[in-house]
């Protein structure tokens, strides 16, 4: 069902000019909260349309990727050839009137087409442009190109994932690219506030290379205080214990201790209250001296248990610890239905917004775009004549179908 709601950000508008992940990540942050988001793709498209299989056939005809599908939804699509000029001036007069621009070209390409902040704030002085780039423009690794399983390797995320045996392993979800998307939107909210005081625009200079440092807690704070390089300790936590995985009868599943009374109820709930007099587990400090035997000792404990019994068990008696799932038993879980985390509109189902507002509530409000579906609509709405709109269409400026290949002066790599 769509959302009652005109959503938060209602009569917020957004030109999108990015592709990937983390940009489209955050603008669709901002389209499940009422912001209008008009994606402006290149004329080959936003190549993670390609990112599959899976993919989902239109009836319309062609097909999207489960990656573009996942990140794009509520907005409306147009392509532009912005390596001409004619399409540089229909996005001119898009921005008229759009409170945020965001992108993620590689640093200086902007510039080249004279759209660079300095450019645009003359004439919209209160635009907020928001680049998210890989490393920045400049610094000794300024306008190299990023991705996401690059720069976790290169902040160190990396090195603190995995165990011993397997040394530093690639988070599974794209961390990087999902957090810069997440710090972006909260920078543009934070500069929309700031404009209500000040009535002027900003430039907002996102990377992934800050973003995936900023993602270190705890481990660079216990580096700063200790002088220690973190490594990688698989599932135990590098500050608490036990705080780990363990092999049930029926499942796997984790727990949780955050303090010296929480281990003591766990251990009165498992039936070893002794466990906590012993002078290797009383306190916290104790407990991470001696992990191992611990580990061993809980393990023993909870072998015959039934995991999903045992984690409602101490879940009741607020002891955190839940089974281990697999994404298919997540998105069908009873409290996901309860946390209306799943949303379908259509054809379409994908994750839901987990932003949940009492009066403004958002999500899911139309299924994402296919590759220029709305070209012909938006331009009109912004006062372009159907002849004019005929004549961009002719002259390819306006693309409606996707090129296989970019043109030799499209190809400025984006940042992610």
């Amino acid at each position: 069902m769509p959302v009652p709601s005109a959503g938060a950000l209602a009569g917020l508008k957004v030109i999108d000019l990015t592709r990937v992940l983390g940009g489209p990540y955050c603008t669709m942050v901002l389209s499940d909260h009422g912001a209008e988001v008009v994606k402006i793709e290149p004329p080959q498209g936003d190549e993670v349309r390609d990112w599959g299989p899976p993919f989902h056939d239109h009836a319309e005809g062609g097909r999207d990727a489960s990656y573009f599908i996942g990140v794009n939804r509520n907005k409306r699509s147009l392509a532009l050839d912005l390596a001409r000029e004619e399409a540089r001036a229909v996005l001119l007069r898009l921005l008229e009137g759009a409170d945020v621009l965001v992108e993620n070209f590689k640093p200086g390409t902007m510039e080249k087409w004279g759209l660079g902040y300095d450019t645009l704030s003359e004439r919209f002085p209160r635009l907020i442009h928001c680049r998210v780039s890989g490393f920045g423009a400049d610094g000794p690794l300024g306008g190299f190109p990023g991705y996401d399983a690059i720069v976790q390797a290169m902040v160190g995320l990396m090195s603190i994932n995995g165990t011993p045996e397997t040394g530093p392993t690639r988070l599974a979800t794209p961390m990087v690219d999902i957090g810069t998307g997440l710090f972006s939107a909260i920078a543009i909210l934070m500069a929309l506030v700031e404009r209500q005081r000040s009535g002027k625009g900003q430039f907002i200079d996102m990377t992934l290379y800050d973003c995936g440092m900023a993602l270190l807690h705890p481990h660079a704070a216990n580096y700063f205080l200790s002088g220690r390089r973190p490594v990688a300790t698989g599932n135990p936590h590098p500050n608490l214990a036990p705080y780990d995985k363990f092999r049930t009868r029926t499942c796997e599943i984790f727990i949780g201790t955050g303090n010296d009374a929480t281990f003591r109820r766990m251990c009165a709930l498992l039936g070893r209250p002794e466990l906590a007099d012993d002078p290797r587990f009383r306190s916290n400090t104790d407990r991470i001296a001696n992990r191992e035997a611990l580990s061993a000792a809980v393990q023993e404990i909870v072998a015959t248990e039934d995991g999903h019994a045992l984690c409602e068990r101490l879940l009741a008696n607020g002891l955190p610890a839940g089974p281990v799932l697999y994404i298919d038993e997540v998105v069908k879980a009873p409290h996901t239905a309860a946390r209306a985390m799943v949303a379908e509109l259509g054809w379409y189902k994908g994750l839901n917004t987990p932003i949940k507002f009492s009066r403004t509530p958002g999500g899911a409000r139309r299924a994402p775009p296919r590759f220029g579906q709305d070209g012909e609509a938006v331009l009109i709405e912004h006062g372009f004549s159907t002849a004019e709109v005929a004549a961009l269409k002719e002259a390819g400026v306006l693309v409606t179908e996707r090129r296989t290949a970019p043109p030799p002066k499209q190809r400025a790599a984006a940042a992610e």
